[in-house]
């Protein structure tokens, strides 16, 4: 697998509608693997397939349970609140705080396109809702209460 450039705020691409996924390709399944890789390397917990220039309808996510591939997402079902602190690959060292469902249920196809049900809390709500809305041309920043804040990294301090 290869690793992709990651897409940064202010790519056009990353404001557009992505369109949907008809079949499993030897393309779609090699984008699959580079964009895990892409997303492990830059130590993230989720990348959508815009935030690499591939304007289709395929998120990755791995919130530390292992990998979870969603082709043609469609969110069924939130409920409850959480507020945190919410980053994103594709605007880097910045972070700011978004108020988010504490549940979220998801319809999708997996890298063999069976359809599944994912329902996820906390990290994981948070990261379902981000990366698919990527795929709708949309980023976490429209949501943030406040100002965006630099992260600091944990590497950083000890210097």
């Amino acid at each position: 697998m290869a690793l992709r450039k990651i897409r940064v705020m202010g790519d056009e691409v990353l404001t557009k509608k992505c369109r949907e996924i008809k079949g499993m390709t030897p393309r779609i399944r090699l984008l699959i693997g580079d964009m895990l890789d892409t997303m492990y390397e830059a130590n993230g917990v989720g990348l959508a397939a815009p935030q690499v220039g591939i304007l289709k309808r395929l998120t990755v996510i791995d919130v530390g349970e292992g990998p979870i591939v969603l082709i043609n997402p469609v969110i069924l079902e939130t409920s409850g609140e959480q507020t945190g602190d919410e980053g994103c690959l594709s605007l880097p060292g910045k972070a700011g705080e978004v108020t988010r469902p504490n549940y979220v249920k998801v319809r999708a196809f997996d890298e063999n396109m069976r359809e599944r049900e994912i329902e996820g809390t906390e990290l994981l709500a948070r990261a379902l809702c981000h990366e698919i809305e990527h795929l709708d041309g949309h980023m976490y920043v429209e949501k943030v209460n406040g100002e965006l804040h630099d992260v600091v990294y944990e590497e950083d301090e000890e210097e």
